[in-house]
């Protein structure tokens, strides 16, 4: 189950890194972000390209490795829950308006929220039902 949902991840990170980086002014029209000519979309291309392709080589390593499947749990449950921090924030500071906004931000609690339970079942699995007392 946990190999199935970490393709699944890597394959929705490289999906959207694809797509920021082929339209980076169609992807950041959807979300309301404004590039600037230049410098501005060099930044949108590492970051929203860049940084999410490598997200989704590091999910698609802990699908294929066992070895790596905890941490790529770990690693996936700590990104999707500082992404519903701060977009939480951002909802609570700025008028969002665009409804691919809102879409992110159902996606990211999903994306937690299921990591949450495969990392619990993982920890159980293995005999490691407290995580934060293991030993590195």
């Amino acid at each position: 189950m946990a190999r199935l949902f970490l393709v699944l991840v890597a394959t929705l990170y490289g999906s959207l890194a694809a797509w920021c980086s082929i339209d980076p002014a169609g992807t950041s029209k959807v979300v309301g972000f404004s590039l600037q000519r230049g410098a501005g979309q060099s930044e949108f291309l590492t970051v929203y390209g860049g940084l999410e392709a490598g997200m989704a080589l590091m999910f698609m390593a802990a699908a294929l490795w066992e070895r790596l499947r905890f941490s790529g749990l770990l690693n996936c449950f700590l990104i999707h829950v500082c992404l519903v921090l701060f977009r939480s924030g951002g909802f609570l500071l700025y008028e969002v308006e665009q409804a691919m906004t809102r879409q992110l931000a159902v996606g990211e609690w999903v994306l937690a929220i299921c990591t949450a339970v495969l990392l619990w079942r993982e920890c159980r699995s293995r005999g490691r039902a407290n995580v934060v007392t293991e030993k590195a």
